[in-house]
């Protein structure tokens, strides 16, 4: 189409390349769109879905740095262990020596004592006779223990036995030494002494007469006494210990 221009110097308006913002056609527009949304549904929805925007960014942001958080304490942990992981292998393997050694001395500490039970009993009833007393026997009676020093020394448990139900209260003890003393004596008041001195003995104790019969020692007459002695295990206290050298040459 061909236009013509009828108005002399009137100048040809120019007409723009690119497009032009006029704030009032944007007022208008905005206006425009919330006059056609009035439907109160619509409105919620498109809160709905802001605040739905705005709380999965803030779990973002919070999982993030939770996130961070237990990778740096993973790492931190990792490190620690394998610093501290041969140190706690050494702590162990010590205390396991520790173990072997207290074993072995609860062992020979049970033979040790076990080992010097004779030597003190036989000492104490030669301490406690007085004149005109004289043995002719001290033997055992209980029977004689059959546990190992393992056993003794509280390091293992016994084997249960047949036959005896697990063991009740009333079962006598296979470890308590009970030993008879025979002798002959010419003044009943010696043998009288010669048990208190016996009962008052840290190694011994229930001194029991058992019996006492007249007899004919060398054409005199003598009582010949029996008595049964239990041993007993003494207090600390009543012992007495010295170093022990041996020169050697």
């Amino acid at each position: 189409m061909i236009e013509i221009n009828l108005l002399p110097g009137a100048r040809k308006k120019t007409r723009s390349k690119g497009p032009q913002f006029n704030l009032g056609n944007i007022g208008e527009a905005f206006r425009d769109l919330s006059s056609r949304v009035s439907d109160p549904w619509m409105i919620s929805a498109i809160a709905g879905v802001a605040v739905g925007l705005a709380a999965i960014g803030a779990m973002w942001f919070y999982q993030s740095r939770r996130e961070t958080s237990l990778t740096e304490r993973e790492q931190k942990a990792v490190q620690d262990s394998t610093r501290y992981s041969s140190v706690i292998a050494e702590r162990s393997k010590a205390e396991a020596q520790r173990d072997s050694v207290q074993r072995q001395i609860a062992v020979i500490s049970a033979i040790d004592g076990t080992r010097l039970v004779w030597p003190h009993i036989l000492d104490e009833i030669s301490r406690a006779m007085p004149p005109y007393v004289w043995l002719r026997s001290v033997v055992q009676t209980s029977a004689i223990s059959t546990e190992p020093p393992e056993v003794q020394a509280g390091v293992s448990k016994p084997a249960p036995k047949k036959g005896t139900g697990g063991g009740g209260a009333g079962a006598p003890d296979e470890n308590l030494l009970v030993l008879q003393v025979v002798g002959n004596t010419v003044d009943i008041q010696a043998l009288t002494r010669f048990m208190k001195a016996l009962e008052a003995s840290p190694f011994l104790m229930n001194v029991t007469l058992v019996r006492s019969d007249m007899v004919m020692q060398q054409g005199k007459e003598a009582t010949e006494f029996r008595l049964d002695i239990q041993y007993e295990k003494p207090d600390p206290s009543a012992l007495r210990t010295v170093p022990f050298t041996v020169s050697v040459r």
